[in-house]
């Protein structure tokens, strides 16, 4: 378990601790909420989304998107809560895709997700009178994983990986890539067509192409029913994230990719972050609504944080840091956006 889980575990045990005492020694008078409410009116304090009088901000930030960004920001929500306890962070995993659902018609602060908008969905943003602005935050090299237990497969080429996924890929056994691999059936995990993940595997691999779908094929926006599925079956093979794999290392192996140079490259902080992890190294985005960020002062606040500590999230998680000219870029950008 990394650091930065081990210690949101140890936050909310303490927290319910402290909730059942609170509970516990409640006082009985009916006039208390009277009086707590007439104290905090005295000493200035509220529950709207102004900052407060002594600069601290306070509301909620309403966050959606893609899971596969989802470890970063659970580092950068909760890092932040430990700074600013007055804002409620709500973040949520329904896809890319869903993510940009909510965002295009103000539903949501921040869109996470991991490919660019799509024209349509910045379409549909501006039909609706809203305006996204992207924030990279990290780069990822989508791996593609089995398990530990599987003995035969080390690397597979672009096109095997073709074989394997698309609808008339025409493998349906490991035999049939390989006739000195079992004959077993392929059992694949992968994310569902609302993740972004998705999307850009089904455009460097499949090239736009039906993917294979029904018997032994399951499909999932939650990247971690995709890890328990691959774990306990050797004859299993999926996708997602580089993090979801460093943080499973134990249970899972991830195979070298040949883009058809002849030399398989396995995805690590290195290969992911010169390239040669081809093709299948990506950024990964926020999207914030600029208006918003205009009118809530913790929005504005939450992002600029987020942007600060992007690249020690990155790393946290097992994802690869952006240099640091690049941060620093954006959050000129993003002052600039907030002043005009």
């Amino acid at each position: 378990m990394s650091k930065w889980k081990l210690m949101m575990l140890v936050a909310v045990t303490l927290l319910t601790v402290g909730l059942l005492a609170a509970c516990g020694n409640a006082p009985d008078d009916a006039g208390s909420d009277e009086n707590n409410e007439a104290n905090a009116s005295e000493n200035g304090e509220g529950s709207g989304d102004e900052g407060s009088e002594d600069g601290e901000v306070s509301g909620p930030v309403n966050i959606d998107g893609s899971s596969t960004v989802l470890p970063i920001m659970e580092y950068l929500t909760y890092e932040y809560n430990q700074e600013n306890p007055e804002v409620e962070t709500a973040l949520n995993s329904s896809g890319s895709g869903g993510g940009f659902e909510k965002s295009t018609v103000g539903e949501i602060d921040l869109s996470n997700a991991s490919r660019p908008i799509k024209d349509e969905e910045k379409a549909t943003a501006e039909e609706n009178g809203i305006t996204l602005h992207e924030i990279e935050l990290a780069y990822d090299g989508l791996s593609v994983v089995v398990s530990q237990e599987n003995d035969f497969v080390e690397n597979l080429t672009i096109d095997q990986l073709k074989q394997i996924f698309l609808a008339d890929g025409g493998a349906t056994k490991w035999s049939d890539i390989n006739p000195e691999w079992p004959e077993e059936d392929i059992v694949i995990y992968s994310p569902g067509h609302d993740s972004g993940t998705f999307d850009y595997f089904n455009e460097v691999i499949l090239e736009e192409n039906p993917m294979r779908e029904g018997e032994n094929v399951t499909l999932s926006e939650d990247d971690n029913t995709l890890v328990t599925g691959i774990q306990s079956d050797p004859y299993a093979i999926g996708y997602f994230g580089y993090a979801y794999y460093a943080e499973n290392q134990d249970t899972l192996k991830v195979l070298g990719i040949d883009n058809g140079d002849g030399n398989p490259v396995k995805p690590t902080g290195d290969t992911i972050q010169d390239g040669s992890y081809s093709p299948l190294s990506r950024p990964l985005f926020t999207y914030v609504n600029v208006d918003y960020m205009k009118e809530k002062p913790q929005v504005l606040d939450f992002v600029k944080f987020s942007i600060e500590n992007a690249g020690a999230a990155a790393e946290e998680v097992g994802y690869v840091a952006l240099p640091d000219e690049k941060y620093q870029e954006q959050l000129t950008e993003i002052e600039e956006l907030a002043a005009e």
